[in-house]
C-alpha cells in the first residue's frame, strides 16, 4: 500500500483550488493492470476518485472540526466503478450500451464516429443523410463509404444530429494555452450562502438541483447523494431518459419532471431554488439562459449558490455549442486514432473514461466550492467539459509503472431490489475514514418524484 499522494493526484487537487499540500495523503490499493490502454487511463482515473474522496474529507472536517479522515483509493473499485454500466444487471439482463447505428464507419477518406443511442439522435442521422426508411446498418455503411468524414459530421450536425470524423493522433505536449483547461473557477455575486454546520456526512443537508444526463452529469450528482446531499434531478417530460442509464447513475437520488417551457413549470422550478445549495447542469453552453437560468440570474436570485456546469466541447471556440458525448469527444480529440489496434480501425478507451472521470472532478469542485463557501459565503460557477478532461489525458497525466496485484471486479459488486428488478451494480469508489460504502436506495422510477425537496 503507498501512502503517497501521487503527481497527477496532487495537480487535480491544486486545479481544483485546493492548497499545494492536500490535506491528507492518500493510501493507494493496487491491483495490477487495470483499465488497459496506450493512454494513463489507470493513472487518470485513480486521480479523479482520490480528488473527489479528498474534498470530501476536506469538506467533513471543515464542517465537523478536528483533522480530515484519511483516505484510500483502491484501483480495484476504482476500475469497477469506471465501467458501471457494463457491470449492471437488471433482473440478469445486461443493458445493451450501443445502438445498431452507432458506432465507428469508414468514409471516402477515413473513418467517422456516429452516436444514435436516442430515437430522437437516430432520425435526425438517417434524416441528414436521406435514407427514409433504411436505418438499417448496411445501408448506412454504404452511404457513408461515398461520402468525406467531415461532410458527414457537418451534414449531421446541421440536422441537430451526432456525428464526428475522427481525427489523427494529436502531439503530446501542445502549449496549454491552446488546450481547453480542465476546470474553471470563479465567484460571483454578494456572499449568502449558508454556513453548514456539523453533520455526519460531508453533504447532510445539503440541496442539489441536478440538470445532467448521460453520463458524467449523473455520475457527479450520484456521488454527491453518496456523500449525504438531498439531489433532485429535474428532467422535461418530452425526452425521456434511457432506462438502462438511469438505473446505473440514480442511486440515492430522486427523479421529477418539470416543463421549464411553461410559466408553471419554471413558477415550480424558482421554488426548487429559494432553498437549493448547489445547481448542477449538463446542458451545452447558453441552453439554460432562454429560461432565465444563466449562472449570473441563478446566483443573484440564490445568493451563495453553487453553480457546476458541464458540456462536451469546452466553454469558448466553433464547436462550443455542438452536442457530444464521450465516444464522439474521443474520436474527434484523436484519442480513437491512439487507441487504433493494428488493424488500423480507430479504437475506444477501455472505459467511458471522459464521462465517469468529469463525472468525479465535478463533484470534487462541488465538494470543494461548499468548503470555501464556509469562510466567505460567496457563490461560485465551476465549468468543466469531456474535451477539457480528454486535453488533460493526453498531455498532463503522468504515467506510472503497471503495479503488482489482480483484479477481482465481484468484490466491488453487490445486489438489491429495486423498483426495476434485482440489480446487480457497482459500488462507489469512493472512500474516506468513516464514510458511506453504498448509496441509501437505489434510482427509483424516472420522473415519478414530486417537485419538492425531501
Amino acid at each position: 500500500m503507498n501512502h503517497e499522494t501521487d503527481e497527477t493526484t496532487a495537480r487535480v487537487w491544486r486545479a481544483l483550488g485546493g492548497s499545494d499540500d492536500p490535506p491528507v495523503p492518500i493510501s493507494r490499493v493496487s491491483a495490477g493492470a487495470v483499465l488497459p490502454a496506450t493512454l494513463p487511463v489507470r493513472e487518470a482515473a485513480g486521480a479523479t476518485v482520490g480528488a473527489c474522496s479528498l474534498a470530501a474529507a476536506e469538506l467533513a472536517a471543515a464542517r465537523n472540526g478536528g483533522p480530515a479522515p484519511r483516505v484510500r483509493v483502491d484501483a480495484g473499485a476504482v476500475a469497477t466503478a469506471f465501467i458501471s454500466e457494463r457491470h449492471l444487471r437488471i433482473d440478469g439482463r445486461a443493458p445493451t450500451p450501443f445502438a445498431p447505428l452507432s458506432g465507428f464507419w469508414r468514409t471516402a477518406d477515413g473513418w467517422v464516429r456516429t452516436h444514435a443511442n436516442y430515437p430522437h439522435h437516430r432520425r435526425r442521422l438517417t434524416e441528414a443523410l436521406e435514407l427514409g426508411d433504411h436505418d438499417d446498418p448496411e445501408t448506412l455503411a454504404a452511404t457513408l463509404a461515398e461520402t468525406s468524414a467531415v461532410e458527414v459530421q457537418e451534414r449531421v450536425y446541421a440536422a441537430g444530429g451526432l456525428a464526428v470524423a475522427v481525427a489523427p493522433a494529436p502531439e503530446r505536449g501542445s502549449p496549454p494555452e491552446d488546450r481547453p483547461p480542465l476546470v474553471e473557477i470563479g465567484t460571483l455575486g454578494e456572499s449568502g450562502g449558508r454556513h453548514l454546520g456539523p453533520g455526519p456526512l460531508p453533504l447532510s443537508g445539503v440541496r442539489v438541483l441536478d440538470l445532467t444526463r448521460v453520463i458524467a452529469g449523473p455520475v457527479a450528482t450520484r456521488t454527491l447523494a453518496l456523500l449525504g446531499a438531498d439531489v433532485l434531478r429535474v428532467d422535461p417530460p418530452a425526452t425521456p431518459e434511457d432506462p438502462d442509464s438511469h438505473i446505473d447513475t440514480g442511486q440515492g437520488k430522486r427523479s421529477t419532471l418539470v416543463d421549464l417551457g411553461t410559466a408553471e413549470g419554471r413558477g415550480v422550478f424558482e421554488g426548487l431554488l429559494e432553498t437549493a445549495d448547489v445547481v448542477v447542469a449538463g446542458y451545452r453552453p447558453g441552453a439554460l439562459d432562454r429560461y432565465g437560468l444563466s449562472t449570473r440570474e441563478l446566483i443573484s436570485r440564490r445568493p451563495g449558490l453553487i453553480v457546476a456546469r458541464l458540456c462536451a466541447w469546452g466553454w469558448e471556440g466553433p464547436w462550443s455549442d455542438r452536442r457530444g458525448f464521450d465516444s464522439l469527444v474521443q474520436a474527434a480529440t484523436g484519442i480513437a486514432a491512439i487507441e487504433a489496434p493494428a488493424d488500423g480501425r480507430p479504437g475506444v478507451l477501455p472505459a467511458q473514461a471522459l464521462d465517469h472521470g468529469t463525472g468525479y472532478l465535478v463533484a470534487a469542485g462541488v465538494l470543494r466550492a461548499l468548503t470555501e463557501r464556509q469562510g466567505d459565503g460567496l457563490g461560485r460557477e465551476l465549468r468543466f467539459s469531456l474535451a477539457g478532461t480528454a486535453s488533460w489525458l493526453l498531455h498532463d497525466v503522468v504515467p506510472e509503472p503497471v503495479p503488482e496485484g489482480d483484479h477481482d471486479a465481484e468484490a466491488w459488486l453487490t445486489e438489491t431490489s429495486s423498483p426495476y428488478g434485482r440489480l446487480r451494480y457497482a459500488l462507489p469508489p469512493i472512500h474516506y475514514e468513516g464514510g458511506p460504502g453504498d448509496w441509501r436506495h437505489p434510482a427509483g422510477r424516472w420522473g415519478t418524484d414530486p417537485a419538492a425537496w425531501a
